[in-house]
């Protein structure tokens, strides 16, 4: 994917979790994020066995196919390709990125997260096509996730050059907050998968992104 499409793509990433589900699906919270306007989708599990995990991202992969939207898999290569999704993302603890690139082939998108300026730079060398860094507001989502400052947000931006995505605690409340930090888009787990009307939610949460992303 070219670096102006990834970045686009970039802008409003969903990245799911089924914590808030209630009686509904995945795929339809999915699809009413799509439908108001997210641009990429990642599919996070972390309870699912293996056999169900696979079922989800095949379910996701062909919804996102649908829409024209880059899906990945979070931190496992096996099911990526086993779905053939469009790429994968990896932590600072999960499979190391030249590991990940190998095994994906250098079509696919590899997005590694990063909290420090050293760590975006190893990540680069090694194959990353963009960076996931965070948490830039305090998180719920992940209680274990280190806060990064939006100043070394943009120490990390300046230092590399592929793409930057922010992530943790982004709302419609503190989204602005990004302008100028020099990444290109939000990285959102609650504010759209919380939210009573995801489809509102996304709509709202992409106006935004319009304002605060160039």
């Amino acid at each position: 994917m070219k670096k102006d499409d990834l970045c686009a793509a970039l802008r409003l990433y969903a990245v799911t979790d089924r914590s808030w589900l209630g009686n509904g699906t995945l795929s339809d919270a999915v699809e009413a994020a799509l439908r108001g306007g997210a641009t990429m989708v990642q599919l996070r599990e972390k309870s699912l066995t293996q056999a169900d995990f696979l079922q989800e991202a095949k379910t996701l992969a062909a919804l996102c196919a649908r829409f024209q939207i880059p899906f990945l898999i979070n931190d496992n290569l096996e099911i990526a390709l086993a779905c053939n999704a469009d790429g994968v993302h990896v932590g600072q603890d999960d499979m190391a990125p030249q590991k990940a690139r190998a095994l994906l082939g250098p079509g696919k998108i590899l997005g590694v997260s990063a909290h420090t300026v050293d760590q975006a730079l190893a990540a680069e060398k090694t194959g990353a096509d963009y960076l996931g860094v965070g948490a830039v507001f305090s998180t719920a989502t992940k209680q274990d996730a280190a806060s990064v400052p939006l100043e070394t947000v943009r120490e990390i931006c300046q230092a590399v050059s592929i793409p930057v995505v922010a992530i943790g605690g982004i709302s419609a409340d503190n989204i602005l907050s990004l302008q100028n930090s020099g990444v290109v888009g939000a990285a959102v787990v609650s504010a759209l998968f919380a939210a009573e009307d995801i489809f509102s939610a996304a709509q709202n949460l992409s106006r935004l992104t319009k304002e605060a992303f160039l």
